[in-house]
């Protein structure tokens, strides 16, 4: 469909946000804000609408998270880091927190997450006038929109704190006027949607690049670990996190979800039962991922360099199977293995995003993403157990010692305070999670960017000046915020 911007004022800003998908005018029953009611009276009309939303999730180089640019905008946490030179000045703003609204590789979080929200948003609002299908199909459909909305307004206010909720009612205000909402606000439509998906998604997935009941259970577990620490630091939340993600872990083979106990890449490459959401780029989506690939090569392979690990947080991370498949430390250059001190990085790179058949030089691959893992869960319920009670029970460290076996690692000691326990909790998760983008929203929420920056290896980009909870969140896209100073 052409993208037009000629229409009326209070239709622009819908254009300009979501970009994407918008008709040619305004009616005068907008619901759902851009698809009109018509178009979503029927169970093939909502699938329709379903299917562009996770098809906005995946838009190499435009939208969603297929790109390199959810790993750019958490290099402020101390395990990813870029290139020192070449043409890496977008990626390094953020690593060295002074980001540009400017910045490109903001554009398709921001773009690709608020494109999803207008086709969730059009399905939560119209489905009730649904006649055909049976109400298992259409209450599907609509959890799985419920947890898409949900998932992207949770990427949103993290990265960028108060952001702007797409109005939900019928007939809308005046768009182009939009302000911006606080993270309290934010959080409470997360937890109504959440709630929703809860009630009508069924036990088993639709297919592996859907979510199921487990799926929304962990997403709500994480969220509500999240609400306990900063910004809102509702330490209530501890509790919910630890129960909702019990939840997923009392009833995992209803799920289909486990610890993924053979070649740890292979988790990396999908379809494991350690999938607890997965973006799936191949199938029905047509798409690809654009991260894996010549993106982490060193230039000595003829790779791009757009991100590494730290060297630090390489040189702390436990030796043992773990570090073994989530490093490279060796590279193939003119038939000579060179080692990482040799590369023109002199960086160590992410093995667990290297491909691991066929050619690894390429831009893009079918490699899927994967957004949630029941390693996730498991150390959720430890870290907020123990935080919320203020001493881990046997489950907490069952749960954490059952990632540090995988990992080749003996148990966490018997005995520790709460606070100690979950500490190794969250440094346990810098290690199981390390490159993929959890580890910035760890440091965030416990507030702990500025002291995990301050101890740089020489050979690691330094901050360009003093961290303070301001640079915790990115500026608003430029171009959305010319057209609407309220953002």
């Amino acid at each position: 469909m052409k993208r037009q911007f000629h229409m009326k004022k209070i239709y622009m800003v819908i254009c300009l946000l979501l970009t994407a998908g918008c008709s040619k005018q305004l009616t005068e029953d907008p619901r759902g804000l851009v698809g009109g009611s018509q178009a979503l009276s029927s169970v093939a009309g909502l699938e329709s609408a379903l299917t562009g939303a996770y098809g906005s999730l995946m838009v190499p180089w435009n939208s969603g998270f297929t790109t390199v640019s959810q790993i750019a905008m958490t290099m402020g946490a101390d395990d990813l880091t870029t290139h020192p030179g070449s043409n890496k000045e977008e990626f390094r703003e953020f690593d060295r927190f002074n980001v540009s609204s400017l910045n490109s590789r903001m554009n398709p979080i921001w773009l690709g997450c608020y494109k999803t929200i207008q086709s969730t948003t059009n399905i939560i609002n119209n489905y009730q006038q649904v006649q055909d299908g049976t109400t298992a199909t259409v209450n599907a459909i609509v959890g799985e929109a419920s947890f898409l909305r949900a998932l992207c307004y949770y990427w949103l206010t993290r990265l960028w704190g108060e952001v702007p909720i797409i109005p939900t009612e019928k007939y809308s205000t005046d768009l182009l006027n939009l302000t911006k909402s606080a993270p309290a606000a934010v959080y409470k439509l997360i937890e109504e949607d959440l709630a929703r998906a809860e009630e009508m998604m069924p036990d088993k997935k639709r297919d592996p690049g859907r979510p199921n009941k487990g799926a929304v259970k962990a997403l709500l577990a994480d969220v509500y670990l999240t609400e306990a620490g900063w910004p809102l630091k509702d330490q209530s939340k501890y509790a919910l996190a630890a129960a909702k993600a019990k939840e997923v872990i009392d009833n995992k083979a209803a799920y289909s979800f486990d610890l993924y106990q053979g070649d740890y890449l292979k988790i990396f490459a999908g379809g494991t039962t350690e999938d607890v959401f997965t973006l799936f780029t191949r199938g029905q989506w047509s798409t690809y991922n654009s991260f894996y690939g010549l993106s982490t090569m060193p230039e000595n392979e003829g790779g791009w360099s757009d991100f590494f690990t730290e060297l630090k947080f390489f040189r702390d991370f436990p030796a043992g199977s773990r570090k073994d498949a989530t490093f490279s430390t060796e590279f193939v250059v003119n038939g000579d293995t060179i080692p990482w001190q040799e590369t023109t990085t002199k960086h160590p790179y992410y093995k667990k995003f290297t491909i691991q058949s066929g050619a690894k030089n390429v831009y893009m691959s079918n490699n899927p993403v994967i957004m949630i893992r029941y390693a996730h869960v498991l150390l959720i319920y430890a870290e907020a157990q123990a935080r919320a009670t203020g001493t881990p029970d046997a489950q907490a460290y069952a749960a954490v010692n059952a990632v540090r076996q995988r990992a080749g690692l003996s148990p966490l000691p018997e005995g520790l305070s709460g606070n100690d326990f979950a500490t190794a909790v969250v440094q346990e998760r810098a290690w199981e999670f390390a490159g993929e983008w959890n580890r910035w929203f760890d440091l965030v929420r416990l507030e702990q960017v500025a002291a995990a920056n301050a101890d740089k290896d020489p050979g690691d980009l330094a901050p360009a000046g003093t961290i303070t909870q301001k640079q915790y969140w990115m500026p608003v896209p430029g171009a959305d915020a010319i057209i609407n100073p309220n953002l």
